[in-house]
C-alpha cells in the first residue's frame, strides 16, 4: 500500500493540531506497513528530502512571490506544490490513493487525482465557517470556505476527527454521512508520562511560589481559543483563591491585546503572558499545572485536553465543539459553558478547591487516554479506509 501524501504542516513546522496530527500519525502508519511519500513545505531547520524506511518526506522550497491576496498566493505555492508531486510521481511512483489534509495542498490535491486517475482521500481538521462561529467574513473566508467545499465534493471519502466535525461538514457542505469517516486525534503519552517521574521543582519556581497552585492554558492567541475569557475569569478565582499564577503560553495575532488586557486589570502579577514556549516546557507546565483550562469558542477537537489528561492534570474546558466529546463533564474533566466569564471561573475553584475529586477525574482520563486515543489504532483505522477506498476505485471507471 503506497499512498502520496499532501500536508501544509510537519515537524519542525507545526503550527497548530494539523501539523501536530501529520508528525504523529505517520510513524504509527508505517509500523502498519504503508509506505508514505509526504510532500510538503519546507521550512527553516530542515532537510530537502528525509527518509526513514518506509517514510520519506519531500519539502518543497516555495518561491517568495508577491500575490494580490492570500488565496492567489496559495494557489501558486500549489502550483510549486504540484509540480514536486509531478516528479515524486515520476520518480517513485505509482501511487495508490493520495491523503491530503485541509484546504491549503487541495488545490494540487485535486488536481492530481484528476491527472493521474488516483483516488483522493481528504482529512478537515477545522473549516472557515466553523472558526467564524457560523460566519465568512471577508472575501478570503469566503474562498477559503469554497476550497473547503471542493475538496470534500472531490474526494473519495472525507475524515475528520469528532462527530461534532462531522455535523459541521453535512451542514456547511452537504457532505454525505456515508462519505464521512470520524477518526480521533491521539497522543503519545510516554513523553509526559516520563516527565511526571522527575523532580520539576526548580522548573515550577520560575513560574509561582511553593504555596501558589498554578492554573494553564496553551494554544495560539487568536480569538477562538477563548483566552481573553480566561483573563477576565482570574479576578473571580483570586477572590476566592488568592495564591493562584495564571499561565497562558502561545504566540498569535491576539497576544498583544491580551497583554493589554492583563495590564488593564492589573493582574500583572498573578497572569503570567510568556508567548512562545518549547514543547519541552509546554510539557513541563502540564506535568506541574493544577489545573489546565481551555476556554476556546471553536475547537474542532482539542488535542490540548489530551496533552492535559496524558500529564495527569486535572482539566477545565468549554461545552463546545470536540472539545465536550474528549472530555465528560465530572468523569475525565469539568466542563464549561463557552465564551462565559462566571462559569469559567467556577470551573476553576471547583478543581482547585475540590482535588480529591480532581485527582478522580484525572485519573479516569488517564485511563481514556489510553484506550481511545492510542496512535496505533487510530492509524490501524485510517489505514482500513485505504484499503475499503483503494479496493473501490479498483472497480470503478475512471
Amino acid at each position: 500500500m503506497r499512498i502520496l501524501m499532501l500536508s501544509w504542516e510537519y515537524h519542525p513546522h507545526v503550527v497548530g493540531g494539523l501539523g501536530k496530527h501529520v508528525t504523529e500519525l505517520l510513524p504509527s502508519l508505517v509500523e502498519q506497513g504503508v509506505e508514505v511519500h509526504l510532500v510538503t513545505p519546507l521550512c527553516p531547520g530542515a532537510e530537502t528530502m528525509e527518509k526513514d524506511g518506509r517514510l520519506t518526506v519531500h519539502r518543497v522550497v516555495l518561491s517568495p512571490r508577491t500575490a494580490a491576496s492570500f488565496g492567489e498566493g496559495v494557489r501558486r505555492a500549489n502550483e510549486t506544490i504540484k509540480e514536486a508531486c509531478d516528479a515524486v510521481i515520476e520518480r517513485e511512483g505509482p501511487f495508490d490513493l493520495i491523503h491530503n489534509h485541509d484546504w491549503l495542498t487541495s488545490f494540487a490535491a485535486i488536481q492530481l487525482k484528476h491527472e493521474y486517475k488516483t483516488p483522493l482521500l481528504a482529512t478537515v481538521h477545522a473549516t472557515e465557517r466553523g472558526r467564524g462561529r457560523g460566519e465568512l467574513v471577508g472575501p478570503d473566508a469566503q474562498e477559503i470556505n469554497d476550497a473547503e467545499w471542493r475538496l470534500t465534493f472531490e474526494a473519495w471519502r472525507v475524515i475528520c476527527c469528532t462527530h461534532y466535525m462531522a455535523r459541521e461538514l453535512q451542514a456547511y457542505f452537504y457532505t454525505p454521512s456515508d462519505k464521512i469517516e470520524v477518526i480521533p486525534n491521539g497522543i503519545d503519552p510516554e513523553p509526559l508520562a516520563e516527565l511526571t517521574s522527575q523532580d520539576l521543582g526548580d522548573f515550577r519556581a520560575q513560574y509561582a511560589e511553593p504555596e501558589e497552585r498554578l492554573v494553564f492554558s496553551v494554544g495560539r492567541i487568536v480569538y477562538e481559543k477563548g483566552m481573553e475569557i480566561l483573563v477576565r475569569a482570574a479576578p473571580k478565582v483570586l477572590a476566592a483563591f488568592p495564591q493562584v499564577k495564571f499561565v497562558i503560553a502561545g504566540k498569535g495575532p491576539e497576544l498583544e491585546k491580551l497583554r493589554s488586557l492583563v495590564r488593564q486589570m492589573h493582574l500583572e502579577e498573578n497572569v503570567l503572558l510568556p508567548g512562545f514556549i518549547s514543547d519541552g516546557d509546554r510539557d513541563r507546565l502540564y506535568c506541574v499545572a493544577d489545573c489546565a483550562v481551555f476556554p476556546s469558542l471553536y475547537e474542532p477537537f482539542g488535542i490540548v485536553a489530551l496533552e492535559a489528561m496524558a500529564a495527569r492534570t486535572p482539566v477545565v474546558v468549554s461545552e463546545v465543539g470536540g472539545l465536550q466529546e474528549v472530555v465528560e463533564h465530572a468523569e475525565t474533566g469539568v466542563t464549561i459553558q463557552p465564551d462565559d466569564v462566571d462559569s469559567c471561573a467556577w470551573g476553576i475553584l471547583h478543581t482547585l478547591q475540590h482535588p480529591d475529586w480532581a485527582a478522580q477525574r484525572v485519573e479516569n482520563a488517564y485511563q481514556r487516554v489510553l484506550t481511545a486515543y492510542d496512535w496505533d489504532n487510530i492509524a490501524k483505522e485510517t489505514k482500513d479506509v485505504y484499503a475499503q477506498i483503494i479496493e473501490e476505485g479498483e472497480h470503478t471507471d475512471w
